[in-house]
């Protein structure tokens, strides 16, 4: 198993190779390094071999840090212009932070921009300053309509990221049962998915990560979930004119320019509220759990804990994975 310093290594020599500059090298890394440290494989290291080779192709800017049009006093409508997904995000979040201490609120409409990854590294972020941060993004059509049997909408997660102390409170989830990443990511350490995860091209249940690929996801909750995505993918697209449904590309693909849209909402609270989040998400962990042998936990916590385990041992990679990033570096 490879160490975090030879991990990050190699990722930056792989993406300093693609043409990215050491700033934007640094914070494309430390996203996708803190979804692996904090367990979500699904959108950490393995996004790095595809974020080359959208650059590569040239479907992917590594230069662009976007372009932003005010409309109105509070709504930032940003072209991407096909900009790496955490630096055009970057850009699109210092302007709307800074607005909102004056406004109240502020919201970035982004179009044209990669893949954004792990959502709850923005809303970690933002709520470390003080500010709310609600963020919706939208995918490629991977998870079938409630009743359905081919893929029709994103997996659509939402965060939100809120302040409390010492540890900002954060949820990241997606409206799918699971996402299209942690498919991919059993695929490549050739392990089966639990059977109602996902289904085949054909439209049936199955097990084979590989053949779950070609299919679709189910939505998580069942018809309320999917309500919930269909309802996140049409805000979406209604706030940034951007596609829907199966004509989203790019998210996925090495190829095609990323058309999909994310909205960031950030929100001045109305007074120092982190003393009384935290003192409240502390008596949620000390209600009396159902399972003795399972404290009850708040959304985060899994996560920090995770990523204080991996930090003291070696990332446990999957071999393709890290072979892919290695031959990328340069690394024999």
């Amino acid at each position: 198993m490879p160490s975090v310093a030879s991990i990050e290594s190699a990722c930056l020599a792989a993406l300093r190779g693609a043409g990215l500059s050491e700033e934007f090298a640094q914070v494309q890394l430390s996203l996708l390094l803190e979804a692996e440290l904090r367990g979500t494989t699904s959108h950490g290291l393995l996004r790095l071999p595809r974020v080359v080779e959208r650059i590569i192709s040239g479907a992917t800017d590594p230069a662009s840090p976007g372009k932003g049009t005010w409309r109105g006093t509070a709504l930032l409508e940003v072209d991407g212009e096909q900009g790496l997904g955490p630096i055009v995000a970057k850009f699109a979040l210092d302007q709307v932070t800074q607005r909102a201490t004056t406004c109240g609120v502020a919201v970035a409409a982004i179009r044209n921009c990669d893949h954004l990854g792990m959502l709850a590294w923005y809303a970690e972020q933002v709520a470390k300053k003080g500010q709310i941060l609600i963020a919706l993004t939208i995918s490629e059509a991977l998870v079938h309509p409630w009743g359905g049997r081919q893929a029709m909408l994103g997996t659509n997660p939402i965060a939100i990221g809120v302040p409390s102390e010492p540890e900002p409170f954060v949820l990241d989830m997606a409206t799918s049962l699971v996402s299209m990443g942690k498919i991919h990511d059993h695929a490549n350490r050739g392990m089966p998915i639990p059977l109602g995860w996902a289904l085949d091209a054909n439209g049936t249940p199955t097990t084979n990560a590989s053949a779950a690929k070609d299919g679709s996801i189910a939505p998580f909750g069942g018809a309320k979930g999917y309500a919930l995505g269909l309802a996140f993918e049409l805000l979406v697209t209604a706030l940034t004119a951007s596609a829907t449904g199966r004509d989203v590309k790019g998210t996925l693909d090495p190829v095609h320019p990323c058309n999909k849209g994310d909205v960031f909402i950030v929100l001045e609270p109305a007074h120092a509220v982190g003393p009384v989040i935290s003192q409240f998400m502390n008596e949620i962990r000390n209600c009396p759990p159902a399972d003795p042998s399972s404290p009850v936990r708040v959304p985060g916590d899994r996560a920090l804990s995770t990523r204080a385990n991996r930090l003291d041992q070696d990332v446990c990679l999957a071999p393709e994975t890290w072979k892919r990033i290695q031959q990328l570096a340069g690394i024999n």
